[in-house]
């Protein structure tokens, strides 16, 4: 098993390797050396693996705090590090401060880069005023600030190169997410849909910040760049204003469905792959029909934006399930036959396991057992229902002003953005989820642009009879299985890392940085950093030794009433009640901590 493993993955290496004339050739050739930590992802494939393996499940109990550093912010600190050479870049939420941090003289900083922008861009972050990253490429760091403004800086000075405004903040646009460089192009989408955003992807021209295109998430065909006849789903055409026939009237301008999640890519089928997130309102009556394409997988080409396929989720959310978690991409094979695959763990639930190169739909399996909004996704190709979760009308929401009790997941989703990883050694995938249900009253809201477009009220907790908010899980997408589960008190809301020395990283909303064996999920080590994770966990190797990363801060969706000093259970869509505990176990931080093996 390891040696076809150890094939598949030199295999798909040579691929991305063949094709790197075509696509960033800079950064796919960076991503392979093990050393550096060059994009958010980790490598186009988003696995968030490394091959280094000098901290290892023999050793790793040793770890200790080698150094640290301040962002000098507060409030949830997402995302992590990038390591470019002997140089350390890092990131904070609002303001949004760049460092530029030299490896060699103790993190020293080289540049700080923190952008004016207006404070009245806070309250409309629906979320806490988080960043998910930065990205890199040709010598430039690119952030995407929290008014939506685009900046590329040079990488040696922070100077600034170009911006540009790839929304406006007076309509309730923000800017949350990670860039991604492909090609000659950063793509970068937009957040803001409890503002009735309308969600978009842009491309834009690395070198001069000029606008490649843009496809929009709903409404005509030419916006959102589908063709009727080429572009499918499940196998088939879309059809004409396929997503214009699922809104009435005009509720697709006020659509939401926006992309503040993180972007993968494939080089030799030039496909950009990405999720859009809820539909406007959280009031489903308000909206009726499917609602395409919300809660959608978009696959598009790089170069034009044309959507190859697509596939829908949750149609109708009546949840707010939003469809903007990671894709992560690998080369296994599913019931015997060898399939690129691409693997999504959406917040409705359920983990989801695909043939990228035509969105055939191989394995759709709950990966938490509490999940009980439907009963299954439909498999029989032949059914009209094929592709479709089965909902259970005792879950749903459609009707106002009326409570519905019990449901799973909450609306902050089985796994909300933060990222999992694949581990081409075990051939598994390691997601860290919620474990946490919800009570849902739906209410009419009118819109009035830059203010929010609910129209729901929740509260959380975890399953009944249950008192863990969490789980940290090992899942075969081949099978559609958990491999193994470790519980955690809160949601475990950081991203993962797995490593080539047996070992998984993630962090806890307490503030522990823990690591386990990859094969069967024992604890191996952990320690208490200043402040909550919500951050990505990264390594990178620096004078021959191997370190770990990860940027504490609590905050975030799960721990929005600390960030924001929220007291109200309701308050904070439904988090605040839910996570009440938290204050208990961390307060406030912005600290970057680096572990390392000691000398000796």
């Amino acid at each position: 098993m390891r040696y076809l493993l150890s094939k598949i993955c030199f295999a798909t290496t040579a691929v991305f390797a063949a094709h790197a004339a075509n696509a960033s050739e800079e950064l796919i050739k960076m991503s392979q050396n093990p050393k550096e930590w060059v994009m958010p992802t980790g490598n186009y494939a988003n696995h968030r693996y490394s091959k280094l393996n000098q901290i290892n499940a023999e050793n790793v109990a040793k770890l200790q705090a080698a150094w640290t550093f301040s962002t000098g912010v507060l409030r949830g600190h997402e995302g992590g590090p990038l390591v470019i050479g002997d140089v350390m870049y890092i990131h904070g939420p609002f303001p949004n401060p760049v460092f530029a941090l030299d490896l060699n003289n103790e993190g020293k900083i080289l540049w700080k880069y923190e952008p004016k922008q207006d404070p009245d861009v806070i309250p409309i972050m629906c979320c806490d005023t988080v960043n998910r990253g930065l990205a890199y490429a040709d010598g430039k760091i690119f952030l995407h600030q929290a008014d939506t403004t685009i900046v590329a800086l040079d990488a040696k000075t922070g100077s600034v190169l170009w911006s540009v405004k790839n929304g406006d903040p007076a309509k309730g646009e923000t800017g949350t997410s990670a860039p991604m460089v492909i090609k000659d192009k950063v793509f970068v989408g937009i957040s803001g849909g409890e503002f009735a955003v309308r969600g978009s992807m842009t491309a834009y021209d690395m070198k001069t910040g000029k606008r490649a295109w843009r496809a929009y998430s709903v409404g005509p065909d030419d916006e959102m760049l589908i063709d009727p006849q080429k572009t499918t789903e499940l196998g088939k055409p879309v059809g004409k204003d396929s997503s214009l026939k699922t809104w009435q009237g005009d509720q697709w301008k006020l659509g939401g469905s926006t992309t503040w999640g993180w972007y993968s890519y494939d080089p030799e089928l030039n496909l950009v792959y990405y999720g859009s997130a809820n539909p406007g309102t959280w009031n489903p009556s308000q909206r009726p029909g499917d609602n395409k394409w919300s809660m959608t997988i978009f696959a598009r080409d790089v170069d034009t934006g044309n959507a190859r396929w697509v596939y829908q989720m949750t149609p109708h959310d009546e949840w707010d399930y939003d469809g903007v978690n990671e894709m992560i991409l690998a080369d296994q094979s599913i019931g015997g036959t060898p399939r690129k695959i691409l693997v999504h763990f959406d917040r409705n639930g359920f983990a989801y396991t695909f043939d990228r190169t035509n969105g055939e739909l191989l394995v759709a399996e709950k990966y938490d057992p509490a999940v009980n909004w439907a009963s299954k996704v439909d498999m029989d190709k032949n059914s009209k229902t094929y592709g479709r979760p089965l909902v259970d009308p005792k879950y749903s929401t459609q009707k106002e002003d009326v409570n519905a009790k019990g449901i799973c997941p909450a609306a902050l989703g089985t796994k909300d953005q933060q990222p999992a990883a694949f581990s081409p050694d075990t051939g598994l995938f390691y997601v860290p989820t919620n474990h946490v249900c919800m009570d849902y009253e739906p209410f009419k809201v009118n819109y009035t642009a830059g203010q929010p477009y609910v129209g729901a009220t929740l509260s959380m907790y975890p399953p009944s009879g249950e008192t863990h908010m969490g789980n940290f899980i090992a899942w075969d997408a081949r099978t559609g299985k958990i491999a193994w589960s470790n519980k955690e008190q809160f949601s475990v809301w950081s991203g993962v890392l797995a490593t080539a020395g047996n070992v998984v990283f993630y962090g806890t909303l307490e503030g522990y940085l823990k690591a386990a064996d990859a094969k069967t999920g024992k604890e191996l080590f952990k320690f208490k950093t200043p402040s909550g994770i919500i951050g990505n966990v990264t390594t990178y190797e620096h004078n021959g030794k191997q370190h770990i990363a990860v940027l504490s801060g609590v905050g975030g969706w799960a721990g929005i009433g600390l960030a924001a000093g929220l007291t109200e259970p309701t308050a904070g869509l439904g988090a605040v009640g839910g996570y009440a505990a938290l204050r208990n176990y961390t307060s406030l931080g912005g600290q970057l901590t680096v572990f390392a093996l000691p000398s000796n």
